[in-house]
């Protein structure tokens, strides 16, 4: 496999069509935009303000939603022969300064923020704050001044595959986050390989909107761009979000299982579910109606839609494929730089797998059944962790932690997490993954977490959508008990659920429940509602606000 490492592959791009349109950013409403060219002039002269201030293979961090400049300031980073360390938007205090500390930082790059009261707090004296043009936290530079004080850099360094590019913080689901050290050969093998999976057209348009500190958004949509030459745009604010995709009208578009499950309760708020089955069966008027809902997306332009970062239920990939939405599932982590397993070319048949590895990798199935996985996209070492680096590796394969099946056809299936495997009171292993997919299945559920360690029964807790919570409560409880009967029917005996929990409030970054990327905190959401098994009754369906 022959690729470019990423810098040496922006400049080619640079070279080829240095006016072409590539970064669109609303700014009030207004959409200022980036050509190849000029976003190499802004990103060489940020890095000559970096070049006159830090040497060779210092850590400079970025602290801010996705914008233009957060791509510019990545390139800024590499130019300089420095590391990039991607922070949280949404990140803590705590969490911003064990980053900081960890990595050495020695600048960081600010820009549009929620709670700005956590950088303040968070970021030391010590670290140079560089703003982006937006109301941010405290600066002490600020990037337009850069840009009219510095003269764009000559001379870019040449890299070698191993030399390090980022410094990656897992998001931290369980316990401190841990540095991944990715080198220019990890994410641009990853990058390349994802772009190679599609036939990109000369105008060609992507969505960038999740997390940038998520290696998937890194490796996915940014880096990939150098490689498949795709114009990227970007989203001013959250309620301006359907607006901004419908101004992009993207072909490439990919998300994560809790907004596709927002997607699908918006829909269903404005066509209630009884009627769009009644008006998909109609020939010719069922594709019509799909047309308009994907409109009115903005995703009616969409020749490849995806979902990753956590399991998607089966039942939801095939209620989107009904209204002309293919979603390829894909897999990947932190330490394997991205997309690593895919449906795609997509194949329907596969729906329920994550499809097959990449070009740039190797898995199989390890002891019990744990997916391992080895190649160029792979990391080699945690940063200053040595005893958890000598953890996650077997004769050279990167220990995942994931269970997994592989069909007869060769592509694999994620049954869940080893460590979240837990001993009932009959002393037999339950996965609760497969069982919240199964719980995800109905109409009114929005979030589920499965607990049970040392109880005479796994329970679920479930946290109901807009449509559940605006329904009738006989209605609602009456459908989950349904839920509830023909899901245990599907289980074994010890895994068959002795009760649902319905509660008061959701699961969110913002009380910790919820990691940056949307995945569930065991630990926290236990710890928040373990109470709540102690004051059960033998009602299958109980609400929080009737248990005291």
């Amino acid at each position: 496999m022959s690729y470019q490492l990423p810098l040496a592959q922006f400049s080619q791009r640079v070279a080829q069509h240095p006016d072409k349109p590539w970064l669109f950013q609303p700014v009030e409403r207004q959409w200022r935009q980036w050509t190849w060219a000029e976003a190499d002039r802004q990103a060489r002269t940020i890095a000559s303000g970096l070049a006159a201030r830090y040497g060779k293979g210092d850590r400079i961090a970025i602290l801010a939603k996705n914008s233009a400049e957060w791509f510019i300031a990545d390139l800024a980073i590499t130019m300089a022969g420095m590391i990039s360390v991607p922070i949280y938007s949404t990140a803590s205090a705590d969490t911003i300064s064990y980053v900081l500390e960890h990595s050495d930082a020695r600048a960081i790059f600010l820009g549009k923020l929620d709670d700005i009261a956590a950088a303040d707090d968070a970021i030391p004296e010590s670290v140079l704050r560089i703003g982006f043009p937006y109301e941010t936290a405290r600066t002490t530079a600020h990037w337009d001044q850069w840009l009219v004080q510095y003269k764009p850099l000559e001379q870019l360094p040449e890299f070698q595959p191993d030399d390090i590019y980022t410094l990656v913080y897992t998001s931290g689901s369980t316990g401190r986050p841990k540095g991944v050290v990715l080198t220019h050969r990890n994410v641009g093998s990853s990058s390349y390989t994802t772009a190679a999976q599609v036939e990109w057209r000369d105008d060609d348009r992507c969505m960038s909107y999740l997390p940038l500190a998520h290696i998937t958004e890194r490796c996915v949509v940014e880096i990939m761009s150098y490689y498949a030459g795709v114009a990227i745009y970007f989203v001013e604010a959250l309620d301006t979000f359907v607006d901004d995709v419908k101004y992009c009208r993207p072909s490439f578009f990919i998300s994560v299982p809790r907004l596709w499950t927002k997607f699908q309760a918006g829909i269903q708020e404005k066509l209630p579910e009884r009627k769009l089955r009644r008006l998909l069966a109609i020939p010719f008027v069922g594709k019509l109606v799909a047309r308009k809902i994907r409109a009115g997306l903005g995703l009616d332009k969409v020749r490849v839609f995806g979902s990753g970062s956590a399991p998607i239920s089966p039942d939801m990939l095939r209620w989107y494929r009904r209204i002309g939405i293919d979603i390829a599932e894909g897999w990947g982590m932190t330490e394997t730089s991205g997309l690593s397993c895919s449906n795609l070319p997509y194949n329907p048949d596969r729906i329920g797998t994550i499809g097959t590895p990449v070009a740039c990798v190797e898995m199989r199935l390890g002891e019990n059944d744990e997916v391992q996985i080895r190649g160029d996209a792979v990391f080699t070492r945690y940063y200053n962790n040595e005893e958890a680096t000598r953890e996650s590796f077997v004769d050279g394969w990167f220990r995942t932690g994931d269970r997994g099946q592989v069909t007869a056809d060769g592509a694999y299936k994620i049954i869940g997490r080893l460590k979240e495997q837990f001993k009932t009171a009959k002393g037999k292993y339950v996965a609760p993954a497969p069982i919240e997919n199964k719980l995800a299945q109905n109409d009114s559920i929005d979030q589920v977490c499965v607990l049970g360690l040392g109880r005479p029964a796994p329970v679920a807790l479930v946290v109901l959508n807009d449509a559940g919570l605006g329904s009738d409560k006989k209605l609602v409880q009456a459908s989950l008990e349904q839920t509830l009967l023909q899901v245990n029917g599907e289980l074994e005996s010890h895994e068959r659920l002795g009760a649902l929990i319905v509660l008061a409030e959701p699961w969110t970054v913002e009380n910790g429940l919820l990691t940056p990327t949307l995945k569930i905190r065991r630990g926290p959401i236990e710890d928040c509602y373990g109470f709540l098994l102690d004051r059960m009754n033998d009602k299958p369906v109980q609400w929080q606000v009737d248990m005291g």
